[in-house]
């Protein structure tokens, strides 16, 4: 960090103390000295950043705003100066909600439970016949950003989607992290990444009355053979779903339902008859929940799905990258993406 500092230091052309600090624009020197700080010509950068394959929500591109000529005050400058080293260079101890987190790990000494038994568990859950199927969801998510020129970011929020009686809807989307509660939490809700107050609301909107039948819309069923036609038609396909479109269809039907104890156990036996998901122990998911994981690989990518061990409930799902890219400055075993449902 002192290397890091030093650097910002001779970077600025006119220290603190100086009696011209703050009064005016950068003098030519000045503004080609922080010019050649804060980046290369225009012409000598990388062509804007492409999404990485994988879930749709996965590398939330980052655009990069276009340089025109910098005339900085000497105060709005530090601060960039002092921002941007923060949310590029600075260590766990100083900035940790900033930090993507670190995928989960299986418990070396658990031992894995097959889908088709926590099927079982699930339907001996359920067998009172009660539901509590809603419509609504409470989610926390952490999804990375990722481009040519900048570091990958991890942006983490929280969104509660609340249903009326007359089909209307509201939906209040907060940047916070649990991991960090009261910490600052990066944000990106003008375009550009910045540090904002846990808890800062993004957006809180309400949306009218939706008379849509069909699915999501429409209430999920509660057996697994009706369920598998409900999520082909909410994918908008007629074939058979593949294991990581019956995972996209699961993140989808979870942002719109929270399900009852019903709808879990007939979405578990839909899974338990998914090709290449197999289990590989307990987990402690970022909530603090004790659950089973299991796991599928694509190009990529390793999926994991977290279940409650009792009631067989969705409690999360993540993607690790399993391949570095290194023009994003992707490594292996970087979460891109990670979802934790309440209830």
């Amino acid at each position: 960090m002192a290397d890091e500092l030093e650097l910002l230091r001779r970077a600025n052309p006119v220290p603190s103390g100086d009696p011209r600090f703050g009064d005016g624009p950068l003098g030519h020197e000045a503004e080609r000295r922080l010019n050649q700080f804060v980046g290369p010509p225009a012409v000598e950068r990388p062509k804007p950043g492409r999404f990485l394959p994988g879930h749709r929500s996965i590398g939330r591109l980052l655009s990069r705003p276009r340089r025109t000529r910098l005339v900085w005050a000497l105060a709005t400058t530090a601060a960039v100066a002092m921002t941007s080293l923060a949310l590029l260079l600075a260590g766990p101890s100083t900035t940790p909600a900033v930090a993507a987190p670190r995928p989960l790990v299986v418990r070396a000494d658990s031992t894995p439970v097959p889908l088709d038994q926590l099927a079982e568990r699930a339907e001996g859950a359920a067998a009172d016949g009660s539901s509590g199927l809603r419509k609504g969801t409470h989610v926390q998510s952490w999804s990375m950003g990722m481009s040519e020129d900048k570091p990958p970011i991890t942006l983490p929020v929280e969104r509660i989607v609340r249903w009326n009686a007359d089909d209307s809807h509201t939906e209040l989307v907060v940047a916070t992290d649990p991991r960090h509660p009261g910490r600052p939490v990066l944000s990106d809700e003008d375009g550009d990444p910045g540090l904002v107050d846990d808890g800062h609301v993004i957006s809180e909107q309400t949306f009218p009355p939706s008379w849509s039948d069909a699915p999501p819309e429409s209430p999920p069923p509660h057996d697994a053979k009706r369920l598998r036609a409900y999520l082909q038609d909410a994918q908008h396909t007629g074939t058979p779903l593949t294991t990581p479109e019956l995972l996209d269809a699961t993140r989808l039907l979870l942002d719109t339902w929270t399900l009852g104890t019903r709808e879990d156990a007939a979405l578990v036996r839909l899974l338990a008859d998914a090709d290449g998901l197999r289990p590989v122990g307990q987990v402690t998911d970022r909530l603090g929940r004790h659950g089973q994981a299991y796991v599928y690989d694509v190009t990529g990518a390793r999926q994991m799905l977290i279940l409650d061990p009792v009631t067989g409930a969705v409690l999360g799902l993540e993607s690790t990258a399993t391949t570095a890219e290194p023009e994003y400055a992707l490594k292996v075993g970087d979460v891109m993406d990670y979802s934790a449902w309440m209830r």
